[in-house]
């Protein structure tokens, strides 16, 4: 998967979407108490991972997921939107009302980096060759030297949900309210695409919350509710492609050489069509609310939800809860802790 972000969902946390699961192995932590809310998943190689809650704060795991601890050393806010791992292997988190924070020693502390960011609600970081970016409350910044700088002029006071970066170095932004823009480097500004992402019954959808681009060049976008929409051209034209689709929340887009994997909120699904058809992968799942998806290695797929985070190992076939150590207990409310 070429130059997609590690997506978060609106702060605003989600309604519990219950559906029964189908699986035999036991939802670990859940006598009683509920696994925390994940938001946000990063790998750094095949066993490490990264799960950012709700509300309360970071976690790790050395054994894919098997067993977790608490993180964050050093974060100040629970609140975790997005998560993503740079090149060198660092760890940089994303949060609600405190900045970014990073890791260089395997998730055991954490420093802020928050120099010359305007506002600190981060939605989504993308880590690329040359650095990171960060989609923020006030447009799109870019991490050089441990400051952060305004990519170009064009975002100002705008949400910014998603990134993507194409093969030619086309920065995409996913925003609320505004579509999509994009970015060409030597160009002088943002330009919003102005043939939007209109739906099947003419609605145009500009409330973007996740960008993929694929390995040929195709991008692909999923909104807060009218589906998912693709495009061949660069972002030029765009066309629905989640008619068949049961739920057009969309919370996260995979692509790799068995499909298109979108996770919604109430379910994850499965294209090799380009959306005529959807396939269900929700066998084993005790949670619907799916919060974000991502791919560590052939075939082995992770997601979070509402109620604690699930593995797979068979591409989505099969989900199995690895929620050892996810619970937490009652989270703050997210305007209330200091």
């Amino acid at each position: 998967m070429l130059g997609a972000a590690t997506q978060a969902p609106s702060p605003v946390p989600p309604s519990l979407q219950q559906a029964p699961g189908h699986g035999d192995q036991p939802q670990y932590g859940s006598f009683g108490q509920q696994a925390a809310s994940i938001q946000a998943l990063t790998s750094v190689g095949s066993d490490l991972l990264y799960a950012g809650s709700f509300g309360l704060g970071l976690f790790r795991s050395e054994d894919r997921g098997i067993n977790w601890a608490k993180s964050g050393q050093g974060v100040t806010d629970p609140f975790i939107l997005t998560l993503t791992t740079g090149k060198d292997g660092a760890i940089y988190a994303g949060t609600f009302r405190g900045g970014v924070f990073r890791s260089r020693d395997r998730g055991k502390s954490w420093q802020a980096i928050n120099s010359g960011l305007k506002r600190l609600e981060i939605k989504a970081l993308l880590a690329v060759s040359d650095g990171v970016y960060a989609g923020t409350s006030d447009g799109v910044y870019r991490l050089a030297a441990d400051r952060w700088s305004v990519v170009t002029t064009g975002l100002d006071d705008i949400l910014v949900h998603a990134l993507a970066l194409s093969s030619d170095g086309t920065l995409f932004a996913g925003t609320s309210g505004k579509g999509i823009l994009r970015f060409k480097a030597q160009s002088t500004g943002w330009v919003r695409q102005q043939h939007g992402l209109k739906d099947h019954e003419g609605m145009t959808e500009s409330f973007i919350r996740v960008l993929t681009i694929d390995p040929e060049g195709g991008i692909y976008a999923g909104t807060f509710d009218g589906g998912v929409f693709s495009s061949g051209d660069g972002g030029t034209t765009w066309r629905p492609i989640s008619r068949a689709l049961p739920n057009d929340s969309i919370r996260g887009i995979l692509f790799n050489s068995r499909g298109l994997f979108v996770a919604t909120g109430h379910g994850i699904f499965k294209t090799i069509d380009k959306g005529r058809q959807w396939l269900p992968l929700n066998n084993g799942l005790t949670s619907m609310a799916i919060q974000v998806l991502i791919e560590s290695g052939a075939g082995v797929l992770y997601a979070g939800t509402s109620d604690g985070a699930f593995r797979s190992d068979d591409d989505g076939r099969t989900w199995n809860p690895i929620n050892q150590g996810l619970e937490g207990g009652q989270a703050p409310a997210p305007f209330n802790f200091r």
